[in-house]
């Protein structure tokens, strides 16, 4: 029976060209190798599994190569080679230096370097995981790896480039590898899938690549793990399965029903997920990183960094039409602040299922409270006139009639009993402000605008509109954000925060006449903004200085001191005894 080789060994690249995801480093290898510009040592370092060993391994065979083809590539037929190939040759040599990082070790190694090869022309020497090696045994390398024999050369490889001595790094040809693409990881499991006579569909290969994070040895030891489940058939279903990933469709169909305001799915669907055994945490980064994707599928410009499967990559351009800009600019901000929050919450599914809420919400009018319009029938009486805000007009003197607090509208006509009741209703155009509601019941439609005279609408109703404490609240806290490169300012608004005494005044109290004065500085561009933010022009907002009575605070240096005082008299006599100064 042949013996079971894992496929990361099996299809390990042997030449140059089968080097994946690394052609410019590679084109630069092969290019020395063919104008005989070889430096005596060299730094290959990049994240794992991306062929810095590999590239090093061919490096050396294809040097040491008598009859090299093309000028750079082994020729797999002479004595070198094939001695390299059966893993016999005494012309490559490989240390780990995370099992020998000691003097001693580094030493024994410089002994080994005088003795020149036996066939080939160079020896190469390859350090894996290099920065494991002890402070000593760098020191110990120093000189040799600066000025080696002429037949010597270093190959040093690692994952962790910082932890190299800068002078390690001033002696050594410096190559960073890159992560392998998802295309790239793809295209070569479809070619270890045609080998090895197996199909797989792009969607579950998809899946091994973003579970692979660029390395093509970890590719490779999930595809072996999902043959010896699947057998020679993979499937994007069993694929998900076996690697306990959540499937894309549930983020698909969140978008889509947070773009039907279906705050009752969203739920379920959450509750479906758990019921899986996914953390909502991970839930929550995976959606936020799928809105992402939707977002860069908006433009053709920043298309190419969608790193998936042509298949899905339709479905997210198909998406990415449905959705506005700025809607996916306020979910990612949602999603975010829900990551931010989740780590710190004693509650972690209310906090997420509170941001599903305010996700499905988003573009959804706030309901305002208005007076109910009975139904207009043979023994119902006439239905009353809408009634505004003292917000909307000016106040007037109580009347004893309540018609008399209603708004004006034009003359009344003569009308038929049989008329509709909307032909003598006044147009009441109610502002559409933005806010949170669960949405789970039906839709109220008895509020729908109807049509009436222009004259029916009070002219500075367009411009004044009424708003709630939440919805002032609101529009104060993203003062913070726009205002986020003014830290002193961000401070002053996040910990303190007005209250409205009226319908258009705020009052803001401040611990301090320094912390006064500043507000104040500020008040006039904030007001501004919070006037465009909510469409009323007759906002104002004071700023006091808030009493605290007898136990005052202390906030500057002559206060603290009389304070002092007050509790110790003994310090008013020694600071004028040794003529003191209060900084």
């Amino acid at each position: 029976m042949e013996n079971y080789i894992v496929s990361a060994r099996k299809y390990r690249p042997q030449t140059f060209e089968s080097v994946v995801g690394q052609q410019t480093l590679t084109q630069t290898l092969q290019n020395a190798i063919r104008q005989d510009r070889l430096a005596h040592a060299y730094l290959f370092c990049g994240p794992r599994g991306v062929g810095k060993t590999t590239c090093a391994r061919i490096f050396a065979k294809t040097i040491n190569c008598q009859n090299p083809q093309n000028g750079f590539d082994a020729c797999n037929e002479c004595e070198s080679c094939r001695a390299f190939n059966e893993q016999r040759s005494f012309n490559i040599h490989e240390l780990d230096a995370a099992s020998n990082n000691g003097v001693e070790d580094i030493r024994a190694l410089i002994e080994q370097v005088r003795i020149p090869p036996q066939i080939g022309k160079y020896s190469v020497y390859i350090i894996d995981e290099v920065h494991m090696l002890s402070q000593g045994a760098f020191n110990a390398l120093l000189k040799t790896l600066e000025e080696p024999p002429a037949h010597a050369i270093f190959i040093l490889a690692t994952t962790e480039k910082h932890k190299v001595l800068p002078t390690i790094l001033s002696r050594c040809q410096v190559y960073d590898f890159s992560r392998i693409t998802i295309q790239d990881t793809i295209a070569h499991l479809q070619s270890v899938a045609q080998k090895e006579g197996i199909t797989a569909s792009e969607e579950a290969l998809n899946v091994v690549a973003q579970k692979a994070d660029g390395g093509m040895r970890d590719a490779l030891s999930i595809f072996d793990q999902l043959v010896a489940f699947c057998g020679n058939e993979i499937t994007y279903e069993r694929t998900i399965e076996v690697l306990n990933v959540l499937d894309s469709d549930y983020y698909f169909r969140l978008v889509d029903m947070a773009l039907e305001h279906n705050v009752a799915g969203a739920l379920l669907l959450l509750n479906e997920v758990l019921n899986k055994g996914f953390d909502a945490g991970h839930f929550v980064t995976g959606f936020a990183q799928h809105l992402r994707d939707v977002l860069v599928s908006k433009d053709p410009q920043t298309l190419p960094l969608l790193e998936t499967a042509d298949t899905i990559r339709q479905r997210y351009g198909v998406q990415a039409q449905k959705c506005a800009p700025m809607w996916i600019f306020a979910a990612l901000d949602i999603m975010n602040t829900c990551d931010i929050n989740y780590r710190t919450a004693r509650n972690k599914r209310l906090t997420v299922e509170l941001a599903l809420v305010k996700l499905c919400q988003l573009g959804v009018p706030q309901n305002i409270a208005s007076t109910p319009v009975p139904q207009n029938n043979q023994n119902s009486q006439p239905a009353p006139k809408p009634v505004v805000s003292a917000v909307q007009q000016p106040a007037a003197p109580q009347q004893t009639a309540p018609q008399q607090a209603t708004v004006q509208s034009a003359p009344s006509t003569p009308s038929t009993p049989s008329a509709a009741p909307q032909a003598s209703m006044p147009k009441v155009s109610l502002p559409k402000v933005p806010g949170i509601g669960l949405g789970l019941g039906p839709k109220n439609k008895t509020a729908e605008p109807t049509n009436s005279s222009p004259a029916a609408t009070p002219p500075e109703e367009e411009g004044n509109r009424p708003f709630t404490a939440d919805r002032f609240r609101d529009a104060w806290i993203g003062l913070s954000r726009t205002h986020a490169e003014e830290p002193r300012l961000v401070q002053l608004l996040e910990n303190y925060m007005p209250e409205l005494t009226d319908e258009v005044t705020a009052e803001v109290q401040m611990p301090n006449p320094w912390q006064q004065q500043e507000m104040r500085k500020a008040l006039p561009g904030l007001l501004a903004e919070l006037r465009k933010e909510l469409h009323n022009s007759q906002l104002n907002i004071q700023v006091t200085l808030a009493e605290y009575g007898e136990e005052q605070m202390a906030f500057t240096a002559e206060e603290k001191y009389k304070l002092m005082v007050e509790s110790n008299p003994l310090l008013a006599t020694l600071k004028e005894t040794l003529d003191l100064q209060i900084d």
